[in-house]
């Protein structure tokens, strides 16, 4: 894409400015840092264009407070930019897992998934924040098939960005922006824990 302009224009019957401001389903995969980061960074963008966000969180617990959470709710409540919501999926899940809680957390992500569908329905946010979204997926916990059919045919003009690893093969075929994380180098590789203003 030098200077910003497409290898390829589609017979599609669009105006430039029609195919510009198609709603996107972005997804953030892969084993290196920066997944959420970069959606994030993509929301920031949003909140400058006065856009209402959505962020659903499905695995970070709802005891963690992670620095862009307090970044974007002061922005969203600023009065400038768009409004900025954020939703934690039930208690939230860590990488640590206590034996006996795996149904109460396939729930709350199934109970999450049906809030982000009602709001797909009714275009309450223009950009979707699904961060580590793919992990429900890929557990089981949400059908695949439905997220698929419901991100290809959502109305309006409404952008989905989704996060976590080992994105399902039907979600990186309907998404229009697939980004894959690669991991060269990383602290922990070295025995480092994460640390406050790195990881949250």
């Amino acid at each position: 894409m030098p200077k910003g302009r497409p290898a390829v224009v589609p017979e599609d019957g669009l105006t430039t400015r029609q195919r510009r401001n198609r709603p996107l389903v972005i997804v953030h995969t892969g084993p290196g840092k920066g997944k959420s980061t970069a959606a994030f960074g993509l929301a920031l963008r949003a909140w400058n264009q006065g856009w209402p966000i959505g962020v659903f969180q499905f695995v970070k617990s709802a005891k963690w407070r992670i620095g862009e959470e307090r970044a974007l709710r002061v922005l969203g409540e600023s009065g400038e930019g768009g409004p900025v919501a954020w939703h934690k999926m039930g208690e939230g899940w860590s990488w640590i897992q206590r034996p006996g809680t795996e149904e109460d957390h396939a729930e709350d992500a199934r109970e999450g998934w049906a809030q982000i569908k009602r709001d797909l329905a009714a275009e309450t946010y223009r950009l979707y924040v699904l961060d580590e979204f793919t992990y429900p997926i890929k557990w089981g916990w949400v059908d695949v098939d439905d997220v698929a059919e419901t991100l290809a045919n959502r109305p309006g003009n409404q952008h989905v960005v989704i996060t976590g690893r080992d994105a399902d093969p039907r979600l990186v075929e309907i998404a229009d922006l697939v980004t894959e994380m690669g991991k060269v180098k990383h602290p922990m590789d070295a025995g480092q824990k994460g640390q406050k203003g790195i990881e949250w």
